[in-house]
């Protein structure tokens, strides 16, 4: 099947910044939409920044300007730049993608385990 692994998480003052990253491995042919979201305690899951194949971006109000999606089609790997990081930042951030198996079956989307960051005040 396809796993997504994060990585990039930690503990940071607030005004720093943190790069996670998140590498996608197993029966892939293509990789279309990635995204981060995230998860505090006692909140719902919501959308960081979302990107396309392409290139085309979206990203949560909270997070523009501030945050940056990126991504290597060639590595299966998209990354989220985090700068000027806000004690509201503090969440488990998890990877998402829609995959196109490697035998050309349907779409599906995989989940991250998850990486924590917490910003300090």
């Amino acid at each position: 099947q396809v796993q997504l692994v994060e990585s990039g998480g930690g503990l940071v003052q607030a005004g720093g910044s943190l790069r996670l990253s998140c590498a996608a491995s197993g029966s892939i042919f293509r990789i279309d939409a990635m995204g981060w979201y995230r998860q505090a305690p006692g909140k719902q899951r919501e959308l960081v920044a979302a990107i396309t194949r392409g290139g085309s971006t979206n990203y949560a109000d909270s997070s523009k300007g501030r945050f940056t999606i990126s991504r290597d089609n060639a590595k299966n790997t998209v990354y989220l730049q985090m700068n000027s990081l806000k004690p509201e930042d503090t969440a488990v951030y998890y990877c998402n993608a829609d995959v196109v198996g490697g035998l050309g079956s349907r779409r599906s989307g995989y989940w991250g385990q998850g990486t924590q960051v917490t910003v300090s005040s």
